[in-house]
């Protein structure tokens, strides 16, 4: 018998240059130094981030002071669940990409496809072709983790619990890192948007399921996470908030970004 040769099929990169640096040495440098400038803080890995996709410019430095939580453990990462909005096409439920790899300036990720058909998730490439929300965590996790294999995720509207449930079948252990991508109100005045954002970390630290598109654009991915959070007493620690107008925004009307991270189960139980 002959054996069938796989033929990857690559999601391109789409936002390469715009959200983010276009060519590989510029954007190394620039991850790096999002990174590099975090201050190291010692405590075990988180399980699951939550972190902003704008440009880079705008929500980097927040983004790195997540991701560089993960960073010393990245040799161990080897799976991340990267779940964000789809923004261009309305999606109900979860879709995948319908790829093999995705690419960045980087280099290619490769997509968990076996996790992906157990868990019973169905491509759509048209909502992941132009999407940015998961590819600007790509060139991150690249760097903190550069052996993990993606499981990517968009979606617009879906009860939590059945978001939650699909993370609970993707949890895996110590090798599998959840990222949920969001910004937060989008906008609004500094001082408005501020305190909105403000109530908006409350509820998610306080583990409420409830949040509205208005409040996060990626609360698809936000309220199933905080229904596994419930299930498994996670504990959950605001990492961060900022929002464009405390990097390099006019204040006049601003986008809130917010790292959040979520303890591993078995060193974050709620007493």
């Amino acid at each position: 018998m002959l054996a069938t040769a796989v033929v990857d099929t690559i999601r391109a990169a789409a936002v390469a240059g715009t959200f983010y640096p276009g060519s590989a040495s510029e954007l190394t440098a620039t991850v790096d130094h999002l990174l590099d400038a975090v201050a190291v803080v010692d405590g075990p890995c988180p399980k699951a981030l939550i972190v902003p996709h704008a440009g880079y410019i705008y929500s980097g430095p927040i983004a790195a002071s997540a991701f560089a939580r993960v960073r010393p453990y990245g040799d161990r990462i080897t799976r991340v669940v990267l779940v964000g909005p789809a923004h261009r096409v309305f999606v109900p439920g979860l879709v995948s990409p319908g790829a093999t790899k995705l690419a960045t300036p980087l280099g290619t990720l490769s997509v968990d496809t076996a996790a992906l058909a157990s868990a019973g998730i169905e491509p759509n490439a048209a909502a992941h072709a132009r999407e940015h929300s998961l590819e600007v965590e790509l060139p991150f996790i690249q760097r903190v983790a550069p052996e993990a294999q993606i499981i990517p995720l968009a979606g617009t509207r879906a009860d939590a619990a059945d978001v939650g449930r699909v993370l609970e079948q993707l949890w895996g252990g110590p090798e599998t890192l959840i990222v949920i991508s969001t910004d937060l109100s989008h906008y609004l005045p500094y001082a408005e948007g501020r305190a909105i954002d403000q109530d908006t970390c409350n509820k998610i630290v306080a583990g409420e399921p409830v949040l509205e598109r208005e409040r996060a654009c990626g609360s698809i991915g936000i309220n199933g996470l905080t229904w596994v959070a419930r299930r498994k007493q996670l504990r959950i620690e605001l990492l961060d908030l900022r929002s464009s107008g405390d990097t390099a925004g006019s204040r006049d009307e601003v986008v809130g970004y917010r790292p959040t991270a979520r303890g591993a189960a078995s060193a974050a139980r709620r007493s």
